[in-house]
């Protein structure tokens, strides 16, 4: 039991391969290697006019840059609510192991004392308890993290709002012209990426922390699961609901399965097996080490530090 609470822990320093999915269809998937944006040429039609692409460029960029902000800011929210799970999973198999090992353990002046062991029996048990309801309330804000990471992640398009023959000219971030793709007419917003490029490399990020938070949920299923009672008292499987509504919040990530009716199983690309395979873990590790790279790659051709 103490593995499960060491996996909690993910590295950041390893190389990562693979391809990144999109948010649609099929279960999520590895992300993929940095390489340059290409840049698609826009049909004539979706090209701003040069005065207008000149207004749209700025708005285009402040929005990029608060838009990146805040997938750091949730990054941090991930890092501080993944570390608080873990310690709650640590204090949760501490308690568990100490609780099935009491009726063996050696006491020594306390052994004298009326109905000891059950009573600390009885104390981890309750613990227990206290880690669970802790546990699962991490696990709940790092969901509620990456589905407002997949919302930033699809808001980096720029429209233009109103007529653009009006006098003042105001852009947004909804569509008010189906004729408008919200990208400048594929012109570089900063140096040389386009805004489908930022987008790209938005939805990779956003991919792994997808896929870690699916890893994530089959450890809260297990660690919530135990128990020294037999059969044990809070049995969970892996198409249980573990709080209301995280179902639908699981749908926005692309986590679960309308086909199945139940939350999307972590496997490699390649398995057609619901079984996870051994080296799961590992793979996983190795994709989000991708993390730092993409904030220093969009720092550097928006010409600021992202932190």
């Amino acid at each position: 039991m103490q593995d499960k609470a060491n996996i909690w822990h993910v590295p950041r320093r390893l190389t990562c391969v693979g391809e990144t999915p999109s948010f649609s269809s099929s279960p999520p998937l590895s992300p993929k290697s940095a390489t340059p944006c290409p840049q698609s040429p826009s049909s004539p039609s979706s090209v701003l006019a040069t005065p207008l692409a000149r207004l749209w460029k700025p708005t285009a960029q402040r929005n990029l840059r608060n838009q990146w902000s805040k997938l750091a800011s949730y990054r941090q929210q991930w890092a501080s609510s993944s570390s608080t799970a873990r310690s709650h999973a640590t204090a949760l198999v501490n308690a568990y192991l100490s609780q099935k090992y009491m009726p063996s353990m050696e006491l020594g002046a306390l052994r004298d004392i009326p109905n000891i062991k059950k009573k600390a029996s009885l104390k981890l048990f309750k613990q227990q308890v206290l880690h669970r309801g802790k546990l699962l309330s991490s696990y709940k804000h790092m969901v509620s993290v990456v589905i407002h990471m997949v919302n930033i992640s699809r808001s980096m398009k720029c429209f233009l709002k109103g007529a653009s023959s009006s006098p003042l000219v105001h852009f947004s971030g909804y569509s008010e012209d189906k004729n408008d793709p919200g990208d400048g007419g594929g012109i570089p917003v900063f140096t040389f990426w386009t805004i489908s490029c930022f987008e790209e490399v938005a939805e990779e990020l956003v991919q792994m922390f997808i896929l870690e938070l699916n890893l994530k949920r089959l450890l809260v299923v297990e660690l919530l699961s135990i128990s020294c009672k037999v059969p044990p008292l809070n049995s969970l499987h892996w198409s249980d609901e573990l709080y209301p509504g995280e179902f639908s919040d699981l749908s926005i990530c692309n986590l679960y399965s309308e086909e199945t009716c139940k939350p999307v199983y972590p496997r490699l690309d390649d398995q057609k097996s619901e079984m996870p395979a051994a080296d799961l873990t590992s793979s996983q590790i190795m994709m989000f080490c991708r993390v730092d790279e993409i904030f220093v790659e969009v720092g550097d051709e928006m010409h600021v530090t992202i932190s």
